[in-house]
């Protein structure tokens, strides 16, 4: 018993297993160099072997003060010690995972700029190294060269190999290397005894130094006699290497005096990533303003660093930064975008757990930039950890006092509809697109949330899919913000295969016809494209009835395939919904699109904002800037529709002062008027408020007819005075009874004309002040206005100040229930509602019968009124 345990193999002890050894190293060191992997954990070692047996005892008594000096010395830039174990026949030292740097030199990258970042970073290490040892620990190397460095798992370089390692106060000889072929290594005044007086405690490792310059760029040295050739070193390095190099001693320099000379600006070690990755290591002590500046510019220099440097020592810094300092949202940029160097199981492990983290904070800007950058990191998250950890906080989003957060929050949709699960993306998703789509006060949302709706169709369920985007896409063609009605119109046309063919002929046409006058050309364009296209495929199905079935395959398949659609007629709305959002810009000074083609007069409120309106719009749409801008070149044809068509034109500028959809857009200064803001209220609150007949007469169409009725009598009536006019200037004959009848006639029904569709919009006006309810006009006041003195002129003057809506908005509006958070079928008056015809027929009786009451009142109040002369120039009642 006791025998066997004296007799045990001890590196059975050894917590270490050792795998395959090194090729090549060997050569030049009294060491086999092998991989090995940590017992339990597995973790990656390199472990050094020295054979006892078979050395002698010069080579075991280097062996043993080389593992001395690696216990005791520890640097950043010096081999890190792990363990070892001696016995009597091997000795094991374990240290960091290393490839010997004469090895190295194959796997450097070709790229000539990337090569020489890193490069310099290399030697920059060795330099350091050897600063640490000749001026901070008093000793010598006497070993620098290829095979004495090693680089670790990050690209660092590690100064190692230090069996030869003596104090610099000794006798300065250079000593004996083993094995032979580490002679080539030997600085000049080893064959020269006469040069050793001048040599100093640096001189012999700047000697090496010079030999690990040159063969960081032209490879492993052969003969001391290559070291002349200087062709590819930099240039801003040869004259330091030529010191180097020098055959006298005391005109090396110290490496202390290195580092100063080259890290000043052009120096060699002056670059981006010695900048980068020496603040790294210093960034425990640099203020919140220092580290947000180097985090802001990081991004754009990492294209230009080696990956195992991003992947092990850049991207390890950042997400400390993040999680135990105060990197703030600066650091997410290039966190991400190092991400994708690491394999899934590295990912799951290391950067998943910081995005559930930074999803839960409350700050906009961190949210904001992970909104942004949700493409970067989403294919890496498991469908649970989205819905049950992600999803809650982005949800937030929806309500967010902050325009940026909302319209980014809408744009994370596309990213996250795929892996989200019914309820979710069915539900919650769809009660928040509806609540936006209706009540938001940025057109630039409304419009991206029907962009959005158009791009995540495909994923949604096929009944909730067949029941809202109909209902969603004609709301969005009724908003008074043309970039809406133009992504309503490219939505219906970019999803026309879930559409049943008897909602496109009795819904969607219908809506889109609507659009055809349209006074913006950027919506009646895709408009007529898009009806083409409907009617084609309905004329389709009429010749071939059998087709139905094919057209409507998609409509209750639960995983449509978009990529059909682009290849038939609407294959130019899907590239336009499925490209770009809708850039919102609030900084530009252009002035809105009238709402309607005519030139109303509007109240000062309307034309320019108030201060308090400007302040409040400003401050929530200038944070919107940084939003891309798109819009459609919709005139062109089928073909010109490619990837970035969507930026082909200028949609206008996202100000809500100029926004006609936005409540602050006016103010409520317009004294005994009707007030434009309770008018754009009830024009975007109001959509499905039956009581906006959309198949009645637009009254400004009848007060134009009017007007051109009054113009044409007034000019007959003018032509038969005129003949008359000479005999009539000299006696002031009066008017004849009949021709003072026909006048007054003319006049009331002018006044009655214009005064009407006044008494309609009044009707409609909720709560109105009592100031305002002292001035509308009501039907009742008809009979007391032909004897007020308000001329024609003054009363068109009112009817301008009051701005009633135009033919488009009062045919755009209706039925649109911009109140409604849901998009049920039955909130949505469609145009072929059972009875329509007989409403049309209702209200043209009810138009008949006011003219008839109109012309028996104006009969029975000529029959009351005197019939005095009236005299010519005399003021019209």
């Amino acid at each position: 018993m006791m025998w066997s345990f004296f007799s045990r193999d001890s590196t059975k002890d050894f917590p270490y297993d050792i795998g395959e050894p090194v090729s090549g190293f060997d050569n030049y060191s009294i060491w086999t160099l092998h991989k090995a992997k940590r017992k339990g954990t597995l973790e990656e070692v390199s472990v050094f072997v020295y054979d006892i047996r078979s050395g002698s005892d010069t080579k075991c008594e280097l062996a043993k003060a080389a593992l001395k000096r690696l216990k005791t010395l520890r640097h950043p830039s010096i081999l890190q010690y792990l363990d070892s174990l001696e016995t009597d026949k091997m000795l094991y030292v374990a240290t960091e995972a290393v490839d010997p740097l004469g090895t190295y030199f194959t796997k450097l990258a070709t790229d000539n700029v990337q090569k020489g970042l890193y490069l310099a970073w290399g030697i920059f290490q060795i330099t350091r190294a050897l600063s640490f040892l000749n001026n901070d620990g008093n000793l010598r190397h006497n070993n620098v060269s290829a095979w004495s460095v090693f680089v670790n798992a990050s690209g660092e370089w590690k100064l190692g190999s230090l069996e030869y390692v003596s104090a610099a106060d000794g006798n300065p000889m250079p000593p004996v290397k083993i094995p032979v072929t580490l002679e080539v290594y030997d600085s000049p005044e080893k064959n020269d005894q006469s040069k050793l007086k001048a040599a100093t405690k640096c001189s012999v490792d700047m000697w090496g130094l010079g030999c690990l310059v040159w063969e960081a760029f032209n490879g492993v040295l052969k003969q001391r006699s290559n070291l002349k050739d200087i062709d590819h070193i930099p240039k801003s390095l040869q004259s330091l290497y030529c010191e180097l190099v020098g055959a006298s001693p005391s005109n090396r320099p110290n490496p202390a005096d290195i580092i100063t000379r080259c890290r000043k600006p052009g120096g060699f070690f002056k670059n981006d990533l010695v900048d980068t990755l020496l603040f790294l290591e210093e960034i425990q002590i640099k203020d919140k303003a220092e580290k947000n500046r180097f985090f802001s510019g990081l991004t754009t220099h990492l294209d230009n660093f080696p990956d195992n440097v991003c992947k092990h020592k850049i991207l390890p810094q950042l997400i400390n930064s993040y999680e135990y300092g105060d990197a703030g949202s600066a650091v997410l940029a290039p966190m991400f975008k190092l991400g994708k160097l690491l394999d899934e199981v590295e990912y799951q492990k290391r950067i998943v757990p910081c995005v559930v983290k930074l999803f839960a904070s409350t700050d906009r800007v961190t949210r904001s930039r992970l909104l942004q950058q949700l493409d970067l990191f989403i294919a890496h998250l498991q469908p649970q950890v989205v819905n049950d950890q992600i999803f809650p906080q982005v949800a937030h989003g929806f309500l967010d006092t902050n325009a940026t957060i909302r319209e980014q929050t809408v744009k994370s949709i596309i990213h996250l509809a795929p892996k989200l699960n019914y309820n979710n993306l069915n539900v919650e998703v769809l009660r928040h697109f509806a609540r936006l789509q209706a009540r938001d006060d940025q057109g630039g949302i409304r419009t991206n949330t029907t962009v959005c709706l158009g791009k995540i169709a495909p994923h949604l369920h096929p009944q909730v899919r067949q029941r809202v985007l109909v209902s969603a896409f004609i709301r969005a063609m009724r908003d008074p913000f043309p970039p809406a009605r133009v992504a309503g119109v490219l939505a219906l046309a970019a999803t026309q295969q879930y559409f049943l063919l008897s909602e496109v002929a009795n819904r969607v046409l219908p809506s889109l016809c609507s659009l055809s006058v349209d006074p913006e050309k950027t919506v009646r364009d895709p408009a007529f494209k898009t009806i083409r296209g409907f009617l084609g495929k309905l004329e389709k199905v009429s010749e071939d009835p059998s087709l139905r079935e094919t057209m409507e395959a998609d409509v209750h398949t639960a995983t449509p395939s978009i990529g059909n659609a682009a290849a038939t007629w609407a294959g130019w709305a899907v590239t336009a919904v499925t490209a770009k959002f809708y850039r919102s810009q609030s900084d530009s000074s252009r002035p809105r699109p009238p709402l309607t083609g005519r030139n109303l007069s509007k109240p000062a409120s309307l034309e320019q904002p108030s201060s308090s309106s400007l302040s409040t719009t400003t401050s929530s749409v200038t944070s919107m800037t940084s939003l891309e801008h798109e819009s459609n070149e919709t005139s062109a044809s089928a073909s010109d529709y490619g990837n970035n068509d969507w930026d082909n034109e200028n949609w206008g500028e996202m100000d809500t002062s100029q926004d006609p959809s936005s409540p602050l857009a006016a103010s409520s200064n317009n004294g005994g008027a009707l007030v434009a803001p309770n008018a754009l209220i009830e024009v975007r609150d109001g959509w499905d408020n039956e009581e906006w007949g959309s198949l009645e007469e637009d009254p400004c169409e009848e007060e134009e007819q009017a007007e051109q009725e009054h113009q044409q009598q007034q000019l007959l009536a003018r032509q038969s005075i005129s003949s008359t006019t000479s005999s009539s200037q000299q006696q002031h004959r009066p008017l004849l009874p009949h021709q003072h009848t026909h006048q007054q006639q003319l006049q009331q029904h002018e006044l009655n004309e214009l005064i009407e569709p006044l008494a309609k919009l009044n009707s409609h006006v909720t709560s109105p002040s009592k100031s305002q309810q002292q001035n509308m006009l009501r039907p009742k006041e008809l009979p007391n206005l032909s004897s007020s003195n308000t001329s024609p002129t003054s009363a068109t003057a009112n009817c301008n100040n009051i701005s009633p809506p135009s033919s488009h908005l009062n045919n755009s509006t209706n039925n649109a229930n911009w109140n409604s958070d849901s998009w049920a079928d039955g909130e949505f008056e469609t145009l072929d509602e059972p009875g329509m015809g007989n409403k049309m027929d209702e209200a043209r009786r009810k138009r008949e019968e006011k003219k008839l009451q109109r012309q028996r009142e104006l009969e029975a109040r000529r029959a009351q009124r005197a019939t005095g002369p009236l005299k010519l120039g005399a003021k019209k009642l």
